[in-house]
């Protein structure tokens, strides 16, 4: 449930991220909140560029992700790419770099 805005309390990063992932679904999905081959294509190619840059793998990856297979992306199914890209990257990146010292 969400809280209003004069009730809500200040939100986390974590959480000011997990909303801007819904806004940005819904941005690109519209009024049917399903993306189609075109509405991922122009998600990725607006928001993640830096992360995914083979439009060639673009067939594959809208397929992977269908696992209804009604030849869109609902909201789960883009979860599972954010999911997949995010881990992706984790692996990518030095875990040395993300911690701190106290």
């Amino acid at each position: 449930m969400l809280l209003s805005q004069a009730t809500k309390p200040a939100v986390s990063d974590l959480e000011s991220s997990m909303l801007t992932i819904i806004q940005t679904f819904h941005q690109y999905s519209g009024q049917k909140s399903n993306l189609k081959k075109a509405d991922l294509k122009e998600l990725i190619n607006n928001e993640m560029n830096n992360f995914i840059v083979e439009n060639d793998t673009l067939d594959k990856l809208f397929a992977d992700l269908d696992q209804n297979g009604d030849l869109e992306i609902d909201f789960k199914e883009f979860i599972a790419l954010i999911a997949m890209v995010t881990s992706a990257c984790n692996e990518l990146f030095d875990h040395q770099t993300w911690t701190t010292e106290d």
